[in-house]
This record gives structure tokens, sequence and C-alpha cells, in this order.
């Protein structure tokens, strides 16, 4: 009993440092921060994915990975959204990681992810 108690607080806490790392953001706080343009939001699911819909405005990390830093601003504090498929999803980290290794200090996750925000009727927007 005491092994398996240890096993259940051990990935407790695993899963609790995993999904902390980034503070997380709700579909309809996405919603006003894409319409307001207010933040950079960046689709870490598969380019066919993010090809048949995407948050409106939002960046394809699979096409601007290999020169993201020429795809966020100058400001080191802008608001980075990153999100993927959904909540057991965990791709969005590469993108979000990725951000903070270039020095981006305000970062945050939509574990909704593009299912979510689509189970909430909101618009996506195809690839142009």
């Amino acid at each position: 009993m005491k092994k398996y108690l240890a096993l259940l607080a051990a990935t407790v806490f695993a899963v609790g440092a995993y999904a902390g790392e980034f503070a997380d953001v709700s579909v309809t706080d996405v919603k006003a921060l894409a319409d307001a343009k207010t933040a950079v939001i960046i689709d870490a699911n598969s380019p066919d994915s993010y090809a048949t819909g995407h948050v409106p405005g939002a960046l394809s990390f699979a096409a601007i990975q290999g020169n993201l830093a020429a795809s966020l601003p100058a400001d080191k504090n802008a608001l980075i959204v990153a999100y993927c498929g959904n909540p057991k999803c965990g791709a969005y980290l590469r993108a979000a990681k990725a951000a903070q290794t270039l020095g981006y200090t305000n970062i945050k996750h939509m574990p909704a992810g593009i299912d979510g925000w689509k189970a909430a009727n909101l618009p996506t927007e195809p690839a142009k």
C-alpha cells in the first residue's frame, strides 16, 4: 500500500509540474486576445490541422519554427499563447519552450486546444 501511495504521489507531482509550467488561459480569453490582436497566438498542431482551421490570426509553429525569432515581437514581455489539439496534447510545449528560450517571459497555454475552441463554436480560419 505504501508503494502504491508513493507512486500515486509521484505521478500527481509529475503531472502538476508538467501542467503548471505555463499559465493556462481560457478559450474565451483567447478569443478576446485574437479579436483585439493583443497577443501572438501559436498553433502547435500539424500543418494539416492548421490548414483545416485554426484560431484566427494564429501562426503555425510548424511553418515558423525555423525562424521563430523573426515571427515574434521585439518586446520580450509580449503575450504569447500556445495551443495544440486538446487538454491531453503536449505539442504546445515545443512552441512555448522555444519562445521561452528566446527570452519571452509572458507565455500562456490554451489547454482546451483547437478541439475546445471548436466545441465552443468559435470561428476558425483556414490556412491562406
